[in-house]
């Protein structure tokens, strides 16, 4: 029987590591305050890029919570300073998280060699392509930036789409306050990897980058509106037509 279990556990969740520590810390609180409906699998191993939806706050933490879940360790792209708190930043080396800097000269090509690496170890890398929380004013999925899309041109490294939805319970958008909700329902749905085969090898080509950025934006999109079975609107929202920033509390937004 405990032969049998051990089958049914991914190979990576049975291996120790930091992971287990932090598993043991976060889950009994998060499984009072979640209830998931996940809809699809992750390949047990290997590696790939996992692209959410941003729409609250609290959004890593449900991604990150149904990436285990589902047998694999969570891993995100994060802020390098964040690496620098005691204690918080021992356990993101330890645990794999990737530091990127905000600027674009000496650090973007180290973060990408770091991503590379990971993927070469076959782990998988968290990435928000949305690069901040949605300023669509339903919350559909917006235009999304050239990171995600460049990472996987470069290292070849799929992408796989994620959607999820009812954080915003929790956590809504634009608010810093804590709603405890008992049991709180998250949907999750895993895609298939996306096809940028039509990209393969142009990644120094801004035209392909930024047509891989929309397809993986489109695949998201859809399985958001599989989500909350309603259609999202045909072009992806651009804050900056709306005269909106991209950074701290937006103008003009309604939940």
């Amino acid at each position: 029987m405990a032969d049998e279990s051990r089958r049914r556990t991914p190979p990576e969740k049975r291996r120790p590591s930091i992971f287990w520590l932090m598993a043991g810390i976060a889950v009994p609180p998060l499984s009072v305050l979640f209830k998931y409906d996940i809809k699809g699998t992750l390949p047990a191993e290997g590696p790939y890029i996992l692209t959410p939806n941003h729409y609250s706050d609290i959004d890593p933490v449900v991604v990150g919570y149904g990436v285990w879940k589902l047998g694999r360790k969570p891993r995100f792209m994060a802020k390098a300073s964040l690496f620098k708190i005691p204690v918080v930043g021992w356990l993101l080396h330890k645990s794999g998280q990737i530091p990127v800097e905000r600027s674009r000269s000496r650090t973007k090509a180290d973060s990408m060699k770091a991503a590379n690496k990971l993927g070469e170890l076959g782990g998988t890398v968290i990435v928000y392509p949305e690069g901040t929380l949605t300023r669509e004013p339903a919350m559909w999925p917006m235009r999304g930036k050239t990171g995600a899309a460049r990472l996987a041109m470069q290292s070849g490294v799929p992408v796989i789409p994620i959607a999820t939805w009812g954080a915003h319970a929790v956590v809504p958008r634009f608010e810093k306050r804590f709603r405890f909700r008992w049991r709180a329902p998250i949907k999750m749905v895993i895609g298939e990897p996306v096809d940028l085969s039509e990209f393969e090898g142009k990644y120094h080509s801004k035209r392909a980058v930024d047509g891989a950025t929309t397809k993986i934006m489109r695949e998201i999109t859809s399985l958001v509106e599989e989500i909350r079975d309603a259609k999202a609107p045909a072009e992806l929202y651009n804050p900056a037509d709306y005269g909106q920033s991209e950074f701290g509390m937006p103008n003009e937004v309604t939940p």
